[in-house]
């Protein structure tokens, strides 16, 4: 019985043909590489996803400026036809109505320009990829 157990023990710290390293060797580099396949396969859908959310939150960022900038022109365009009009209050008759025109025209240009200025910008962010 102690022979039986002594060839046993005996057997577990004999070393392995070279032939037999070797194909554990290379069981071990594939299940290595196929890991490390497998873990850059799942970090790069992780950046990924990450990327197609950063570019939605770039793109409500985009059109909020682009919107507020928008509203900020339309603010600027609208003081200054009051004071524009406020001013015209001054003069009479045709005068008056010259000055009044002139300041309802520059409004609308105003306007026009700020509408012209949030189609561009729509325009660029359409463009991007």
């Amino acid at each position: 019985m102690f022979v039986t157990v002594g060839l046993a023990l005996a057997g577990c710290n004999q070393s392995k043909s070279p032939d037999a390293v070797a194909q554990d060797v290379a069981k071990a580099e594939q299940k290595a590489s196929d890991m490390v396949a497998k873990s850059e396969d799942h970090a790069q859908t992780s950046l990924d996803k990450s990327a197609d959310k950063v570019s939605e939150q770039i793109m409500h960022f985009d059109n909020d400026a682009a919107r507020q900038a928008y509203d900020v022109s339309i603010a600027q365009a609208d003081g200054k036809r009051k004071v524009a009009l406020a001013a015209c209050e001054s003069q009479e008759g045709d005068a008056l109505k010259a000055c009044k025109a002139q300041a309802e025209a520059d409004y609308k240009a105003a306007r026009a320009q700020a509408m012209a200025d949030n189609q561009a910008v729509a325009d660029n962010q359409a463009a991007k990829p």
